[in-house]
């Protein structure tokens, strides 16, 4: 039983990457059941389901300048080391499930030093879509930046 609180901290981490995988599961599994009591006025819907798609264009940023450690997940989770400023684009194909639910996608930036010459975190941004979502006011909230995409 201890193991398992113990993992269940890395399971919410990995289950926006494996979030993907689930919904395909789950879809193809509840797809034969409601079938036959759907009858006819149904299957469109059923055939809008795969095309209910969408994609959103997702932008995570990071300013200041130098070297910094920095996390984010968005096309996976990764963590690395980057020349600042720092931007990352990627193109998140949602499900019509994922586009209910929200997939999360966030970027926490590693410190780099303030005007007073303390370390601070690099100010991050997201961008859904050419929209500005989230920000971490300039480096002051020390959680990053992070926002649900629908």
């Amino acid at each position: 039983m201890g193991m398992r609180k113990a993992t269940a901290g890395l399971a919410l981490i990995v289950s926006g990457v494996l979030l993907t995988g689930c919904g395909g599961g789950d879809d193809g599994g509840a797809g034969g059941k409601p079938a036959p009591s759907a009858s006819g006025s149904q299957e469109p819907g059923g055939g809008a389901d795969k095309g209910g798609e969408v994609v959103r264009e997702v932008t995570l940023e990071v300013g200041g300048t130098g070297k910094t450690q920095i996390a984010y997940v968005a096309d996976g989770n990764k963590a690395e080391q980057v020349t600042l400023p720092w931007k990352k684009t990627v193109e998140l194909s949602l499900t019509k499930a994922e586009q209910e639910v929200g997939v999360l996608v966030s970027v926490v930036p590693g410190s780099v030093p303030g005007e007073d010459g303390m370390l601070k975190p690099a100010p991050c941004t997201i961008t859904v879509d050419g929209e500005k979502v989230d920000d971490n006011q300039d480096g002051k909230d020390v959680l990053g930046c992070k926002h649900t995409v629908k």
